[in-house]
């Protein structure tokens, strides 16, 4: 006997949008509808689990690999399905939202690959949820243009052989779409509200322009979480009739439970995995997260003196990509967030000096592939890879044999010699505020001091002032972190601000609010998971 027909989805509380009728489609909500019914339980399992085993880690303050999959990692048989051409070669990979412009722009970039973003660089409104995936079906059909309204200035898409691919990255197991309710009034979480859209208007119109459905999976948390994306695309290709593998998945090892499943993420994903990457911002996050009753050796320094070259955060980018190449998936670094400026010549020239070191040592570390957020910088990541790559579209012939990582090197926080200053706890409060409020007006990725910062920052920002806290941090100057002297900062924060735009722009946006909302996660007793559940539910739209 076959299964009932899934409930028809509800649009709840949303404002009609310029051809959403094109997005929303009674077959497209009816695919939605079916993703839910089948895999919302085993989702909400998972986000259980997660709880549980963040419990176990402040019981333990420890992490290991996981011996009951020993057998996984032990069996040297198995490799993922070989790359699809269009995602072989990934060299330079440019992220950002679905707007028009940007959809344009990235896909003109000159990069390999475009990171498609309806997570931490969206703000999840529904007009950017809706409009998005509108503006990636209309660049697929060669429908999209963009006038920017101030200069004047037309942005149109060059030819497709020049474009780059699209790997989509939906929003996180964690994130709800509000918009869109069953008929008990639940609501769809929004990874499978981004995933479902996309697939089925676009998977095999991709095919048909020798692509395919690719996608980023970001925050995953464990090898089960991998599963059950895996059981998503096996039930989708089935759906619309198409060959299984045909979807490719590169999963973002961005929390510190995934580093110690790795090659079980890849297992699961086997006949759809394209690769793992390597994030920083959202990886730190994790740490304090988990690690947050640990006591003063896992406390964190300010965030930039975090680098990637850092002990704790070398064995990582290093065990992935040996563990990447061992199983013939492609090792994907991470973010240089550098915006160029038009300004000052001087600080472009600092700036373009340290990309060019970060990126030439991620390609002579054995990484595919890098990622940048703006145009200019994407010359600077291809010259890098270009120079160990040469023509050869990957080197995942380098097995980086020569590794060695222990459990206990991922969490050795204290191998790093910086400790947190009074200015990072201020750069943390400004930043915060800054992306918070840009946040609420619904940018998700904005650029603050000449960075490109997304959803991770301010996470990152948050939490260190929480863990600062709760550590009782005296910094150099011998004031101790507390939250009286946040507040402080954060009033003088506001003020400046004020003053900076003026009263009639600070009126207009949302500072204060942000301003809130930023103490809120950073001083209450109960750390928040994610900043993005307390501000989803002020964001309006």
């Amino acid at each position: 006997m076959s299964a009932p027909a899934p409930s028809p989805l509800a649009i709840v509380d949303a404002e009609p949008l310029p051809r959403q009728d094109e997005v929303l489609t009674e077959a497209a909500l009816a695919f939605v509808a079916e993703l839910h019914q089948r895999f919302t339980p085993r989702r909400n399992e998972l986000l259980a689990r997660r709880g549980e085993r963040r419990a176990e880690i402040a019981r333990t303050s420890s992490l290991d690999f996981l011996p009951e999959t020993a057998a996984v990692r032990e069996d040297d048989s198995w490799k993922v399905a070989p790359a699809p051409a269009a995602l072989n070669d990934r060299r330079v990979e440019i992220t950002g939202p679905t707007d028009q412009k940007m959809t344009i722009n990235a896909l003109n970039s000159g990069a390999k690959v475009w990171l498609a973003d309806f997570e931490d660089a969206s703000a999840p409104t529904w007009e950017n949820v809706v409009l998005g995936q509108r503006n990636l079906i209309d660049a697929y059909t060669r429908n999209i243009d963009f006038t920017d309204p101030k200069s004047g200035k037309s942005y149109a898409l060059k030819d497709n052989s020049e474009l780059a691919t699209v790997v989509m990255r939906p929003r996180g197991w964690h994130l709800e779409e509000r918009h869109l309710r069953d008929a008990d009034g639940n609501t769809v979480p929004g990874a499978l509200v981004d995933f479902g859209l996309y697939f089925f208007h676009n998977a095999k119109r991709l095919i048909e322009l020798g692509k395919g459905p690719y996608f980023y999976l970001p925050k995953t948390e464990s090898h089960l979480e991998a599963r059950l994306w895996n059981e998503i695309f096996v039930f989708a290709q089935d759906y619309v009739g198409m060959e299984q593998g045909t979807v490719r998945a590169t999963v973002l090892i961005e929390t510190i439970t995934a580093a110690y499943e790795m090659e079980e993420i890849l297992y699961e994903l086997r006949d759809h995995a394209a690769g793992l990457n390597a994030g920083r911002w959202d990886y730190l996050f994790s740490i304090v997260k988990n690690f947050r009753d640990g006591g003063a050796k896992f406390v964190l320094p300010d965030r930039n003196a975090v680098t990637m070259t850092a002990p704790f955060m070398r064995a990582y980018t290093e065990l992935l990509v040996r563990t990447c190449h061992k199983r013939g998936a492609h090792a994907i670094g991470g973010m240089a967030a550098f915006i160029p400026s038009r300004r000052d010549a001087e600080v472009n020239k600092v700036a373009f000096e340290k990309v060019k070191a970060d990126k030439d040592r991620e390609a002579g570390d054995g990484f595919d592939g890098s990622w940048v957020a703006h145009p200019d910088l994407v010359p600077i990541a291809m010259a890098s890879f270009d120079a160990v790559l040469g023509e050869k579209p990957n080197q995942k012939e380098r097995l980086r044999e020569d590794v060695s990582v222990a459990a206990g090197d991922l969490i050795a926080i204290d191998s790093l010699d910086a400790k947190p200053t009074y200015e990072g706890l201020v750069a943390a409060v400004q930043v915060g505020t800054r992306y918070i409020e840009a946040w609420l007006r619904g940018l998700g990725a904005v650029a603050i001091f000449n960075l490109m910062e997304d959803a991770a920052t301010a996470e990152i920002s948050r939490s260190q002032i929480w863990q600062w806290i709760n550590a009782g941090v005296v910094f150099e100057n011998g004031e101790k972190a507390t939250a009286e002297l946040t507040r402080k900062i954060a009033a003088e924060e506001l003020a400046a601000i004020r003053a900076e735009l003026g009263e009639e722009a600070f009126a207009a946006g949302k500072w204060q609010q942000a301003h809130d909302l930023l103490l809120t996660v950073s001083l209450d007793a109960d750390y928040a998971d994610f900043l993005t559940l307390p501000a989803y539910e002020q964001l309006v739209g």
